[in-house]
């Protein structure tokens, strides 16, 4: 069965432990993620800007991890899409852009509200949730998205997590993703 090509938003990469589990999740086969380096600049300059104490440096080789972890991933000539689109913040444009090159069915956003069903539905694109659209996953493949989960605990080195603490990390943001992997693990 084929998957779901699924644009994530900036705001979804920002957060290390969402970006991890999406990424893990992505590595199990349960999506195609998508993404540009403008959205990449997006998640890294909000980073940089609230998290003084964190390095360009290792925000860019954490950039470089997840293109070389997903070469196809990368979408670019884009802009000319761009320029026809109207969502309700301008600055949006690029991602439904990104979408829209790419065969995206799934932008994977906090803020649906920048994303109209009524701007998306003429491309067959939707605005998910990230909490929804891991849900959905897991109701769809339990073992994978477990296996995706303990990978990412397994990983956690600088510092090392346990699977409760990663929930915990998770839960204000993913309440129902959280609630189901507390009764698979």
């Amino acid at each position: 069965m084929p998957v779901d090509i699924v644009v994530l938003d900036a705001c979804i990469l920002y957060p290390a432990p969402i970006r991890d589990l999406l990424l893990h999740l992505a590595a199990e086969d349960l999506y195609s993620p998508k993404w540009s380096n403008r959205i990449h600049g997006e998640w890294v300059q909000n980073l940089l800007a609230n998290r003084p104490d964190l390095k360009k440096s290792n925000l860019h080789r954490t950039q470089k991890l997840m293109d070389n972890a997903f070469p196809e991933a990368v979408v670019k000539n884009y802009s000319v899409l761009e320029q026809t689109l109207s969502l309700p913040d301008p600055d949006d444009n690029h991602v439904l852009a990104v979408a829209v090159k790419s065969l995206a069915t799934k932008i994977i956003t906090f803020n649906l509200k920048d994303f109209p069903a009524g701007k998306l539905s003429p491309y067959h694109i939707k605005a998910v949730h990230p909490d929804s659209f891991i849900v959905n996953l897991i109701q769809s493949d339990e073992e994978k998205v477990l296996k995706a989960f303990l990978n990412q605990v397994t990983n956690l080195k600088n510092p090392p997590m346990t699977k409760t603490e990663v929930l915990n990390v998770i839960k204000d943001r993913l309440p129902s993703t959280v609630n189901l992997l507390e009764k698979l693990i």
